[in-house]
């Protein structure tokens, strides 16, 4: 995920989007009245805050309304360096940044000073989308494995000299593979014991999956990327399949490719994915600094060079956490863009679908729909190599949203663009088929009874000119869109949609700002889930740049709320600690166990750390003596065991 105005993501727009009706007009008549009750201001209920740690809950009074499909007690805005959760809940932290994927060694150094061969058996940066998979055998509710993805490096915190030394000299290759090592995804076996205690356990599963692990790559994009490529990186959200394998998504690949030689001018392939010379760069006393240099020593990320990588990354990739000898899979047939997260589901004749955003203003929203069925028997004893080709043999599409508010998906494969090309340049084939270009797709769910699906739109505040679907101009805040597939079929080619909430905060002079929301207010929605109870978990990303100031003091840190789809009530459910997203959420079956993850908590507005002084803006997880604030999953459960929302 990327926030508003993070370097991670480009600061160009790909297109202009197209001038429709005013605003004030498109958002009364694309609004589902059905779904909201009335606007209501934040309701922050008084609450205590318990001083015991990272973990530290809000005390608050009980809900006691029985319709309610969620009846916790929804929490105040946050400001503090901590998790807050609902009276009735607890939080603990449980996998961190540094911590080792066996639950024993080697040990995180609070210096930063661990080796690259260290960090390839810890837990990796920037923790994001995750999933939990049950063991074959045993408890699933008690014990299991968790991917965890690990989207991007801090450079300054990874190392205990920051990103020294600075260009001309050029980056150490211990330091390159150090960060390498710390991208990709972590799985782990983890388990709970009666208490609700989760641990890390010791696992022949356990491994870590990083931008130099060897992998396949199939699907028709392999005419253009060749069928082997080292690593993944970048890892956003996720998804995962009925065949109990795991789908990580790469993101802003484009920040970990560069050059050196002077005379490379991106091509314009190279322009639409956000790749230039200097890669991600760090502003530090008015200079932009490339924080990855990673082309400096390793060949296949500099961009001049013919036999460059960048066409290899930013794809959908399988893994399997069930065999950790198994090779991870990239499947071109799902398209390359920036991906956030994966969510697969079945047509009414057995096909697979996959619903996925581009996260970038004014991208598109995508659809991939299998040739073929899904048939149970044929693989769900065989894992990733027994799929008969279901990710690699479909038709992708991109979505167009019109202002009657019906949809219609557009297949690629009209762009008079190869297979291979539709593959590797997904944004170039989108826009050629008129979809409509949106304000940061992230994260698409699936409701569970209904088969809607729904898209979080984060935020474009270059937005000059509105669509339907995106009527908002300077659009800080961000909204949410719904739509109902034709026939109720994941499979069908048109659609209806309308906007499920419009993110906002009420305290703000202008009436566009205030936003619709039922419930507690909130910025910047992310991350969605949906649990099997139809609860909409929303998980926000407000850029640490924006947290605080005059158009966001009123909404604190980034948080996480339970929106009920039905009635549009929307309830505040955990905050996090200073400068952090949040972001990640699966749960154990039985639903009494939710893992989240915070990712880079003492983000500062510029994102420029001070190596010397790495906590000075967050000492969570660990405190003062933890050194240096880390991303982490936490585990949150009702203290009396009984099932998460209720």
């Amino acid at each position: 995920m990327m926030s508003q105005t993070n370097s991670h993501s480009t600061r160009s727009e790909s297109m202009a989007a197209e001038s429709v009706k005013p605003m004030s007009e498109i958002i009364a008549a694309a609004l589902d009245r059905r779904s909201f009750l009335q606007v209501s201001v934040t309701g922050a209920c008084a609450a205590v805050m318990t001083s015991w740690g990272p973990g530290a809950i809000a005390a608050a009074s009980p809900v006691d309304d029985s319709n309610d499909l969620f009846r916790f007690s929804n929490i105040p805005v946050s400001q503090s360096d901590q998790v807050v959760v609902p009276a009735g809940y607890k939080a603990e932290v449980l996998f961190r940044w540094g911590d080792p994927i066996n639950g024993q060694h080697p040990v995180f150094k609070t210096d930063a000073s661990n080796s690259a061969a260290e960090q390839a058996l810890q837990g990796g940066m920037g923790h994001d989308g995750m999933e939990y998979f049950a063991l074959p055998s045993g408890d699933a509710n008690s014990r299991g494995i968790l991917c965890i993805n690990h989207e991007y490096t801090d450079q300054i915190l990874l190392f205990s000299d920051g990103i020294e030394p600075l260009p001309p000299t050029p980056m150490p290759l211990e330091k390159i593979r150090k960060s390498q090592a710390a991208h990709g995804i972590s799985v782990i076996e983890v388990a709970g014991d009666k208490q609700g205690r989760w641990q890390v356990l010791d696992s022949p599963y356990c491994r870590r999956i990083t931008a130099n692990t060897p992998m396949r790559m199939t699907g028709p994009g392999i005419i253009l990327t060749g069928d082997s490529v080292l690593g993944t990186l970048n890892n956003c959200a996720a998804g995962r399949t009925p065949w109990g394998t795991y789908l990580t998504c790469e993101e802003n690949f484009q920040g970990v490719f560069g050059t050196a030689n002077e005379s490379f001018t991106p091509n314009l392939e190279q322009e639409r994915y956000g790749l230039t010379a200097k890669g991600y760069v760090y502003k530090i006393d008015g200079q932009e600094i490339s924080g990855y240099r990673w082309w400096e020593a390793d060949s296949r990320f500099d961009l001049s060079r013919p036999d460059c990588d960048a066409d290899r990354f930013g794809y959908v990739v399988e893994i399997d956490p069930l065999r950790p000898d198994s090779k991870p899979v990239k499947r071109t047939a799902l398209g390359r863009f920036r991906h956030e997260n994966a969510e697969l589901t079945l047509a009414k004749d057995g096909r697979v679908v996959v619903y996925m955003g581009d996260d970038q203003v004014n991208e598109f929203i995508y659809k991939y729909v299998s040739q073929r069925p899904y048939e149970t028997q044929r693989t769900s004893e065989f894992g990733i190599d027994a799929t008969g080709g279901l990710l690699d043999q479909g038709v992708l599409y991109a979505a167009r949203f019109d202002e009657t508010g019906r949809g219609v998906w557009l297949p690629l494969s009209d762009s008079g663009m190869t297979p291979e090309l539709v593959a590797v340049y997904s944004r170039i084939a989108a826009s050629r088929v008129g979809a409509t270009p949106m304000d940061r797709p992230e994260w698409l769910a699936v409701h569970p009874q209904t088969g809607e699906v729904f898209a979080s739109l984060t935020n474009n505040s270059k937005r000059t000119e509105v669509n339907a679907a995106n009527p908002r101009a300077n659009n800080i805040y961000g909204h949410i869109l719904r739509w109902q597939e034709d026939g109720n079929d994941a499979a069908a080619i048109e659609f209806s949609w309308h906007l499920f909430l419009m993110a906002g905060n009420p305290a703000q002079a202008e009436p566009t700002r205030h936003g619709n929301v039922s419930g507690d207010s909130f910025a910047c929605p992310d991350g969605l889930k949906f649990d099997d109870s139809g609860i909409l978990w929303i998980q926000t990303d407000m850029s640490s740049s924006v947290m605080g100031n005059a158009d966001f003091v009123e909404l604190g840190n980034n948080m996480m709320l339970a929106a009920d789809p039905a009635s549009g009530q929307v309830r505040r459910f955990l905050t996090g600690p200073k400068g952090c997203e949040i972001t990640g959420n699966t749960m154990t079956p039985d639903r009494k166990t939710m893992f989240i993850n915070i990712q880079h908590p003492g983000e500062p507005a510029d994102e420029v750390n001070d190596p010397l002084q790495p906590n000075q803006y967050s000492q969570w997880p660990d405190g003062p003596a933890g050194g240096r604030p880390r991303s982490a999953t936490i585990v949150v459960r009702r203290s009396d065991g009984q099932t998460v929302g209720t």
